[in-house]
């Protein structure tokens, strides 16, 4: 008899679990809280798939640059100010993370990962026609000022160290290999390994590819309740009273994850971190790479005949709503990049907003739970969700089907963190 899963979130990381053990054989039911068109993480984020993000969130430097933007609205970085006992512990834990022998650790686990996934997702690209729009033209790494060069520099030479090509490149340079965009910076670093594509239409295909394999797709219903008995959770209980059955549990519920644990007693270390995007449906210029405006965190991505601009890192909560300073923030920095542009370009378009769960460490939560004999999780992606999705959807059909991981999963466990 075929094993029952039942996965709670049907984001990217969902979906992708979703079709992966489905394609194992295995019954899959994937259970939403949101409308089925509903716009969520998975959907505004920048498109990307990057290799060259092996440095984790929580890295040297990242404190002190979060203390000096966390009071000010506009900035890349802000935390709403709130006493918060989940906040204060998750920021304990983050700042005992932020150290070099965390991120020499995590390094070349990021780096396989994002290169097994960058590898699948060409993979769905050739099996779908490319009904997503894959790029693999790589992601430039725009600096403004000498110093921001100087220091991308730095990341460039421990990105060649472990295998990831990088170019330091300057101004002309740059504009020679995105001659349709006008840039204003003082040069730039190329990864080529790095790609991006339209994640809305990822996540159609991504759908479309779920529901032919047989998966059942539950949509606008609120778990409840967990049915235990003794190690295993049996099933679960919708809100309007429907119980379904599972041999094995994958909790994928993003942000909302830590509510969903604790009427299991677990207490997960997670923040929301909101970001925002504006997508420009007839740019007056049209870059042909994506970007990360290093200076500014914000990252900029053609998608078709579009372009999207997006960033922020926000802790504020399970609060979807936007804040027209960040996003005044985000268009300001935008233009002082790319000149051409001006901030009447993105009036009267609709700001986007979602929500990215954000471990302590900066690093996914994936593989099976001590405390449940049957209960695995996959979430806390930051904003590695689009780059790490089709990895993570194998890895969990892997463990499902009881194989040995291809990769040590100790740095990802969902109990690290007691």
């Amino acid at each position: 008899m075929s094993k029952k899963v039942v996965i709670l979130g049907a984001g990217v990381i969902g979906l992708a679990t979703a079709y992966y053990c489905a394609a194992r054989g295995f019954k899959v039911t994937v259970i939403d809280h949101r409308e089925a068109d509903a716009k969520g993480t998975s959907h505004g984020n920048a498109g990307m798939i990057v290799p060259s993000h092996f440095i984790p969130l929580a890295a040297p430097g990242m404190v002190s640059l979060g203390l000096k933007w966390m009071w000010n609205p506009a900035s890349p970085f802000y935390i709403k100010p709130r006493l918060d006992a989940d906040l204060l512990a998750w920021g304990y834990k983050f700042w005992r993370s932020a150290n070099a022998g965390h991120v020499r650790q995590a390094g070349p686990l990021l780096r396989d990962l994002a290169l097994a996934s960058r590898l699948a997702f060409e993979e769905l690209a050739t099996a779908s026609g490319d009904d997503f729009g894959l790029v693999k033209k790589g992601l430039l790494m725009l600096c403004q000022t000498q110093h921001g060069l100087d220091e991308e520099a730095k990341t460039a030479e421990q990105a060649r160290a472990l295998g990831i090509p990088a170019e330091v490149l300057d101004t002309r340079a740059t504009s020679r290999l995105d001659p349709g965009a006008t840039l204003q910076v003082a040069g730039s670093i190329y990864f080529p390994k790095d790609c991006h594509f339209t994640p809305a239409d990822f996540m159609t295909s991504l759908r479309r590819r779920c529901e032919a394999a047989g998966v059942t797709l539950i949509w606008e219903r609120k778990v409840v309740e967990f049915r235990r008995e003794k190690q295993r959770i049996a099933g679960v209980q919708l809100i309007n009273g429907c119980e379904i059955s599972a041999d094995e549990l994958v909790i994928c519920s993003g942000s909302w994850t830590p509510e969903l644990v604790k009427t299991l007693g677990w207490s997960l270390p997670m923040q929301a971190g909101k970001g925002y995007s504006l997508t420009l449906p007839q740019p007056r210029q049209l870059p042909q790479l994506c970007t990360i405006l290093t200076e500014a965190r914000v990252a900029v991505t053609p998608m078709g005949g579009t372009l999207r601009v997006g960033g922020t890192m926000e802790i504020s909560g399970l609060d979807e709503s936007i804040n027209p300073v960040r996003v005044r923030g985000i268009i300001e920095s935008f233009c002082r990049y790319y000149p051409a542009f001006t901030p009447a370009d993105f009036g009267g378009i609709q700001p986007w907003a979602g929500l990215r769960p954000c471990s302590p460490d900066g690093l996914p939560y994936v593989g099976r739970t001590r405390r449940f004999e049957n209960l695995s999780l996959a979430t806390g992606h930051a904003m590695m969700g689009m780059t790490l999705a089709p990895v993570t959807g194998q890895i969990m059909a892997s463990l499902l089907a009881g194989e040995k991981p291809a990769y040590d999963l100790t740095l990802l466990s969902p109990d690290r963190h007691g």
